[in-house]
């Protein structure tokens, strides 16, 4: 590194919600180790580090917000030949702002409010943030060169970047919290570029990493330099230290430590974004180990091989539940995957407890004839009994349901949605099947059974039972459920696409009558546009048809 050259180092790690003692800890240790150890001039923390993202309403308890000012002050002290920016909740009396603060020479020396609140999808910082109505650029400068900063949400705006450049920052950092999302890498590569060529200056773009309930955080840190150049992305969903040396005037980057990506492929990241989220969700709330019911179905096959990737073949308990309409077939591949992952499957009958309740019902239910009731019954038995396991034995319950399956209701409450994570909740079922395809390549051999994918999809809970007795083919029900709930078209821009109107207007009557189920289904990690929970919040009680 040359006397001219800037080092910049960018951590790239998790720093959990609420984990303001953590987190402080970590903050701390990064900065003596990215001047001691990396050599650093310049260490960059990503958005609201010191409280962790999206705190929600901890930010609303004073005592949360007096322990994040005392925390950014403590780490303050160890910014000693070196200038560190920190991210975090800063209190001014009743206001609040989302800060970053510049730390030098043992004190906080300047602090930038974000000026651009995202307040749409899973994001709600108007209700806790404000902007600061006499704030504008923040320029401080390192080793000479001035630098700038702006907070995540801030970037995908012209003016904030513009003002800070007319401040004279060369350079600017961006500290994140910004959630995965499929395509969003491209989107915002493309966002660097027009960025960058707009002002000139050079951008050293922070993500965090890590799972938070529904949410996923992918890092995927990425340089730019001033002539619009995007150098490649750090590794998705991989905690590292990132190292970068700056050359002034030529506003150029120079990696030293950075772990790139190998697969931006939708699938592959998809797949990962899952494995971390069930891996930090588990982590982060005390379970090592996840219980998940193997119909020796498509849908519990993927989150059975997510489960291993995630944990380990020793931390995962596959059980299975059959019934008097379960195939030989279900069961023999469910031993087959097992065997093949090297995961302890156990079986449980629900024949005994599920004759049990029907004995029970029958003064009241007397010679009516058999439906959808006695297969729902079939499915609370299960979950009945996968319950009882988590409990007895410890663990997490797993729950196996898809996109489209939840969209039209496909899915039994206090049955085959009982559980605590739902892994593939925000993947049609299209795409489950390109995931366990997906799967299968990577690892060379069959993780899921080919015979598995190639089944028609069953619940099982009938004689003969198909999905598809009840639903249209996948690929037209998942292409009605895409542009209805992720891309939010009309009932009439849908039909006008092709698709039939009756077909149409009975998946859209599907998706309205079930949103009570989605209100009380399991957190799983957000993938898509839209994904149910945090994300697309609709009444259940609504009587708008369009």
């Amino acid at each position: 590194m040359s006397e001219k050259t800037l080092r910049i180092a960018l951590a790239q790690f998790d720093f959990p919600v609420g984990d303001v003692a953590g987190n402080t800890r970590r903050i701390a240790e990064g900065i003596v180790h990215a001047r001691d150890v990396l050599k650093a001039d310049l260490v960059l923390f990503p958005e609201l580090a010191i409280s962790g993202y999206p705190p929600e309403d901890l930010l609303m308890r004073p005592s949360f917000l007096a322990d994040c000012q005392a925390a950014l002050e403590a780490v303050a002290l160890q910014a000693r030949g070196i200038v560190a920016v920190v991210g975090w909740p800063q209190a001014a009396g009743t206001v609040l702002y989302n800060a970053a603060s510049v730390l030098r020479d043992g004190a906080v020396a300047q602090t930038y409010r974000k000026r651009e609140l995202p307040n749409y999808n899973v994001f709600d910082e108007r209700r806790y943030f404000h902007v600061d109505p006499d704030g504008g650029p923040l320029v401080f400068e390192v080793k000479g060169t001035p630098v700038g900063v702006v907070i995540c949400e801030d970037l995908w705006f012209s003016e904030p970047l513009a003002d800070t450049a007319r401040a004279g920052a060369e350079l600017v950092v961006v500290p994140n919290a910004s959630p995965f999302e499929r395509d969003k890498l491209a989107q915002r590569d493309a966002l660097l570029v027009e960025r960058t060529r707009e002002t000139g200056v050079a951008l050293a773009y922070l993500n965090v990493v890590g799972g938070q309930d529904a949410l996923v955080f992918d890092g995927a840190s990425v340089m730019a330099d001033g002539d619009g150049t995007v150098h490649n992305a750090a590794a998705a969903f991989s905690e590292q230290w990132l190292v970068a040396d700056y050359l002034p005037g030529a506003r150029r980057f120079t990696s030293v430590q950075w772990q790139e990506e190998t697969d931006e492929s939708r699938d592959g990241l998809a797949w990962r974004a899952i494995v971390r989220g069930i891996a930090d969700y588990c982590g982060k709330n005390g379970f090592s180990k996840v219980w998940l019911g193997l119909s020796g179905g498509i849908d519990s096959a993927v989150v059975l091989a997510l489960a291993v990737d995630a944990l380990g073949a020793g931390n995962v308990t596959a059980v299975r539940l059959p019934s008097r309409y379960t195939a030989g077939l279900s069961n023999d591949l469910a031993q087959v995957q097992c065997d093949a992952l090297g995961v302890k499957l156990e079986a449980v009958s629900i024949e005994a407890p599920f004759k049990g309740f029907l004995a029970a019902l029958a003064p009241l239910f007397g010679d009516m004839p058999l439906d959808v009731t006695e297969e729902n019954l079939q499915s609370r038995t299960r979950g009945a009994i996968m319950m009882a396991l988590a409990n007895k034995f410890g663990g997490l319950l797993l729950t196996t349901g898809n996109k489209s399956e939840y969209a039209v209701g496909y899915a039994t409450i206090y049955g085959d949605m009982c559980g605590g994570y739902a892994p593939i909740k925000d993947l049609y079922k299209t795409e489950v099947f390109a995931l366990a395809n997906w799967r299968n390549r990577q690892a060379g051999r069959e993780v899921i059974p080919q015979a598995v994918i190639d089944r028609p999809p069953s619940a099982e809970l009938r004689e003969n039972q198909k999905d598809q007795d009840s639903l249209p083919p996948y690929e037209v029900l998942d292409a009605i459920l895409f542009r209805y709930v992720d891309l939010e078209q009309s009932r009439e821009e849908i039909v006008a696409e092709g698709f039939d109107a009756a077909t149409v207007d009975r998946m859209l009557r599907l998706v309205r009558i079930n949103e009570w189920k989605r209100h009380q289904a399991a957190p799983g990690p957000k993938l898509s546009l839209r994904a149910f929970g945090r994300e697309r919040r609709y009444p259940i009680t609504n009587r708008y048809i369009g």
